[in-house]
């Protein structure tokens, strides 16, 4: 007649032991610690998706510049081209566009419509990166008439502006019409120019001229054939990506914080349920350790009985098996426990205002699937240790 493990009582049910308890407390802190962590993860990207909903295979446009502080204020800091080869050498950004802006000193006034004079900063960037782009925003050398893209929150801030000046509000088709006589002017020279409003853009807070007026007249009224900018857009699938963003602050780049909060505390709630998983895992470690002991002092205990064992013919890897299993309805036990306690919590959580239309009241399938692998990676351990443990009998 075969052994059974209901014959081997004495060797799959030993005396309690300070280090079997001790392992059992660790084991479940460190899976109820995973397991909610693994949640809270889930319930972290739902929340910041729905905040921030963005269509299919749309793009993110940022400008950044450098970061200047008290210690750089005196330095050059445009961006370089080994500065924008670095940029475009990163897998979260899908395209880098530089934004010109003119050395040489550009005054517009708009006669007795807008009597008023004043300085424009010009700048141009590549096309593709305009939410607006207008068949006829193109210049050519010789060309009197400049076509200008203008930035909507610029058109915003003037029409609160004009009222306290005495000057008309416009309306984004009236601008259209208003003819702006454009004075260029630089150390080599000057020239007038007509310039009207032919869109505006939501995207890029500007007065944009086309790139090849830009060039042109840099070299023409400054001498200048300079590269180098101060500010870049972003072309990314994910502005708010917490990897893009660490990049930038690492590099001492400057965006605006209000384009990217999102990811800044996704970043944020990302470490923190990070380092909780890395307790739990740390603690199921330990756990792991403590319980080893135990098996190892109770393998040391009943060192005769396992030799008289294997003398009658059964092996090790037999006993470690019976052994081993006696442990399953323990361990199936702490976790069915630790899902239960981070289904309540998800419970709660789902109830919470901030998250009751987005945050459904279940546990992921991912935390269910993270547990069963939790029992797996346990009981292929725990059989481990003990094979070990007898073949070194």
């Amino acid at each position: 007649m075969g052994l059974s493990s209901k014959n081997i009582t004495p060797f799959i049910h030993p005396e309690k032991t300070w280090s079997k308890w001790i392992g059992y407390a660790g084991l479940t802190i460190g899976i109820l610690l995973l397991l909610v962590s693994v949640q809270m993860f889930l319930n972290i990207r739902v929340l910041l998706k729905e905040e921030a909903p963005r269509k299919s295979g749309a793009f993110d446009y940022v400008s950044i510049s450098k970061v200047i502080t008290n210690q750089n204020m005196g330095s050059d800091n445009r961006f370089s081209p080994n500065d924008i080869q670095l940029l475009k050498n990163q897998p979260e950004i899908a395209g880098v566009a530089p934004l010109y802006s003119n050395q040489f000193r550009a005054t517009a006034s708009a006669g007795n419509i807008l009597p008023f004079s004043t300085d424009l900063f010009l700048e141009s960037i590549n096309p593709a990166f305009l939410d607006t782009l207008p068949k006829d925003f193109q210049w050519q050398p010789g060309q009197v008439d400049v076509p200008v893209i203008f930035s909507s929150e610029f058109l915003e801030m003037y029409n609160v502006f004009a009222p306290s000046q005495g000057l008309p509000q416009l309306s984004p088709k009236t601008i259209s019409s208003v003819n702006i006589f454009l004075q260029c002017s630089g150390t080599r020279g000057s020239q007038n120019f007509r310039a009207s409003i032919i869109g505006l853009t939501d995207r890029v807070n500007s007065i944009l001229v086309p790139q090849s007026f830009l060039q042109w007249a840099n070299q023409e009224f400054s001498g200048d054939s300079s590269t180098l900018v101060s500010r870049v857009y972003l072309k990314t699938v994910d502005a708010n990506n917490p990897v893009l963003l660490k990049f930038l602050d690492d590099h001492g780049y400057y965006i605006n914080k209000d384009k990217v909060r999102f990811g800044r505390i996704k970043g944020l709630l990302q470490n923190i349920t990070g380092a909780i998983a890395s307790l739990g895992i740390l603690m199921i470690i330990l756990a792991l350790i403590f319980f080893g002991f135990y098996l190892r002092l109770k393998i040391a205990r009943s060192r005769e009985n396992i030799k008289l064992l294997i003398a009658l013919g059964y092996s090790p890897g037999w006993l470690s098996g019976v052994f081993s299993k006696s442990f399953l309805p323990v361990y199936l036990a702490l976790i069915l426990i630790c899902l239960g306690i981070t289904e309540v919590f998800q419970f709660f959580f789902s109830h919470l205002s901030f998250a009751q239309e987005t945050v459904g009241p279940y546990i992921h399938w991912i935390v269910l699937a993270t547990a069963g692998v939790l029992l797996i990676v346990t009981m292929l351990i725990n059989r481990i240790m003990v094979r070990s443990e007898i073949r070194q009998l």
